[in-house]
């Protein structure tokens, strides 16, 4: 299992306090990794969480809707606690609307928090490694829609088709510098941003109905995928976009 230890590593997680980036939080912990749990609400269930697992973190609060907010705290956990090993980009949001009413303050608010400040998240990462003259990882967290379009989701789906593509960018230049880039593209998980696909009855049947697996995905599902990405393990897998959905492009 040494191939797959994260001991001795430090990760820095944003949108840590609840659902895929808790459980991201969490699997690291318990795999060894130090995590600095990255946002803008409180962490203390996610602690809690860690603790339980007999590992290690600590918060730093950042407004990760701006550049200059994340790269300040991104700077401050290396300060606090020492160089960073893996980043994660999992903070995100969604703004649900008709593509004919779709306003500018929303596409903004998407753009911003789900692709722009992962690329400059991702160059202070990588300025600060390469600096260092050390490797390290970074995973993004894209989305099926990465690769399908959806429906009245027009900024979510233009950022996260956006991730998957930077990924490959990033990749292409910071590999041979020893900085494995991939993204992880969760297919239908359970979640605040899904709360009312879940509850909407036909919307609800005819995902799942899509899905061989027959089930929605459990946060702890995506993060064992991220898990894999930032470890030894996954040393020469680079410029990938790994759906974790349960068959759902294959149907």
């Amino acid at each position: 299992m040494s191939r797959f230890s994260l001991d001795g590593t430090r990760a820095f997680v944003t949108g840590a306090n609840t659902g895929i980036g808790q459980a991201i939080a969490v699997d690291l912990a318990r795999h060894g990794a130090h995590v600095v749990a990255v946002g803008r609400s409180s962490m203390e269930e996610t602690l809690q969480a860690v603790a339980q697992a007999s590992g290690r973190a600590d918060v730093v609060q950042a407004d990760l809707g701006s550049v200059a907010g994340a790269v300040a705290a991104f700077d401050e956990a290396g300060s606090r606690f020492g160089p960073i090993d893996t980043l994660v980009n999992n903070a995100g949001i969604i703004r649900r609307a008709d593509s004919l009413d779709f306003t500018e303050a929303d596409w903004d608010a998407v753009m911003d928090i789900n692709l722009k400040v992962v690329f400059f998240l991702s160059q202070a990462f990588a300025r600060s490694r390469i600096a260092a003259g050390q490797g390290g990882s970074i995973v993004n967290i894209a989305s099926l829609l990465s690769f399908q379009g959806g429906i009245r989701i027009p900024s979510y789906t233009a950022s996260k088709s956006g991730v998957a593509g930077l990924t490959k960018t990033l990749s292409n230049e910071w590999s041979a510098k020893g900085i494995t880039v991939n993204a992880v593209a969760p297919g239908y998980v359970i979640s605040n941003n899904t709360e009312a696909l879940r509850a909407d009855p036909e919307r609800n049947r005819a995902i799942l109905d899509r899905i061989p697996m027959g089930r929605w995905a459990e946060p702890v599902d995506i993060a064992g995928a991220v898990t894999f990405l930032a470890s030894p393990a996954a040393r020469y897998v680079t410029g990938i976009t790994l759906p974790v959905d349960g068959g759902w492009l294959g149907r």
